[in-house]
């Protein structure tokens, strides 16, 4: 591809679903945008074409691997800012290959980090981590109600998980991912570059092809409208903080815009107390949506299931200044909607290669 003039944003993973999501918002805005994927994702190559027929000014596809150290330094180049979602996403997939887990979300990070360092420029990077760096959390206390599981202590109950939360990386997922979420921020304190990390929890919405393994929420309405049974790794009361994507997009934005100030700093990003739900109560509410019951059975517990993670996302809303966020309730509606009408949609594309049969 030809590269566009300097001030080019970089948006690594562009064609995932955070990712195109952010794109879109980018290019809306005016910015010129190159969609660094190497589209090896399931639904990557549709949420790319999605991309550039909406923005076919605005948006440039460079089909390359974060591994490509070439091909990472050549795209960062003269980039005004770098949002880093590249990454292997499944623990699942880190427990099968860990050094693949290792190349990809590790080594690719800090080509990138390399890059940006060498160029001399001081571009921002905003990094996407998670909350599986805090590890499994078995520490805290649980009791078990009708709405799953919740912590005995009242200050955790009430604001979730902080940042101050000692790290504790478990799975090659969390390593890999907790290794990269710490080279981000040493450089910023090491080098000066303006990076700040996201330790997202469960993102949800348009865009999102959920899988067993990644994207629950949109994994359940996937399943439950094609009328397709659901495997529940555990008793189903686990619980965790959703958070609806166009908020998750409205935050890297507000902390590209104050970079200056929260170099160097991670913020847990999620739907925070208000938007806690467990995955039996989420099912409840798809069956009520759709207007059936769901098939489901139960597994076992898989390594590094946190029973309950809820972001304390005080820091982010303060420091950021973000709005509250859309209710869970409201977001998995908006999700179904694009379900079930986008042309891009997993269930209508899927309905019509079964057609095509």
């Amino acid at each position: 591809m030809t590269m566009p003039a300097s001030g080019y944003v970089v948006v690594t993973g562009g064609a995932g679903f955070i990712g195109c999501n952010l794109v879109d918002r980018l290019a809306a805005a005016g910015h010129q945008v190159i969609l660094f994927d190497n589209l090896a994702r399931a639904g990557a190559e549709r949420n790319a074409a999605w991309l550039r027929q909406r923005h076919t000014a605005n948006v440039s596809l460079l089909q390359a691997d974060i591994r490509d150290r070439d091909a990472v330094k050549g795209a960062v180049a003269q980039a005004a800012a770098v949002f880093h979602l590249a990454g292997q996403v499944a623990v699942t997939t880190s427990l099968d290959d860990p050094r693949q887990d290792f190349s990809i979300n590790l080594e690719g990070t800090l080509n990138l980090l390399e890059a940006l360092r060498r160029s001399g420029r001081m571009t921002p990077m905003l990094f996407a981590s998670t909350n599986k760096v805090y590890g499994d959390l078995a520490d805290i206390e649980l009791k078990r109600g009708s709405e799953g599981y919740f912590p005995e202590s009242e200050a955790v109950r009430c604001r979730g998980v902080s940042e101050a939360r000692p790290l504790s990386f478990c799975t090659p997922y969390g390593c890999s991912k907790g290794a990269a979420d710490q080279y981000v921020l040493d450089y910023a304190h090491s080098f000066g570059l303006p990076t700040t990390v996201m330790r997202m929890s469960c993102i949800y919405g348009p865009h999102q092809m959920g899988n067993e393994d990644q994207g629950w929420v949109a994994h359940f309405l996937i399943r439950g409208l094609r009328g397709e049974p659901i495997a529940i790794f555990g008793d189903g009361d686990q619980v965790r903080d959703i958070l609806y994507v166009e908020d998750a997009v409205d935050a890297y934005f507000a902390a590209w815009r104050r970079i200056a100030q929260v170099k160097g700093t991670a913020f847990n990003l999620g739907g925070g107390p208000e938007n806690a739900v467990s995955l039996n109560r989420l099912i409840a509410h798809v069956e009520q949506l759709i207007g059936r019951s769901l098939s489901i059975s139960f597994q076992d517990w898989r390594p590094g299931d946190q029973r309950y993670y809820v972001s304390d996302v005080s820091r982010a809303r303060a420091t950021l200044d973000l709005a509250r966020p859309l209710s869970w309730r409201e977001g998995v509606q908006r999700l179904l909607h694009w379900l079930q009408h986008a042309p891009e949609s997993p269930v209508l594309a899927g309905a019509r290669a079964e057609a095509a049969e």
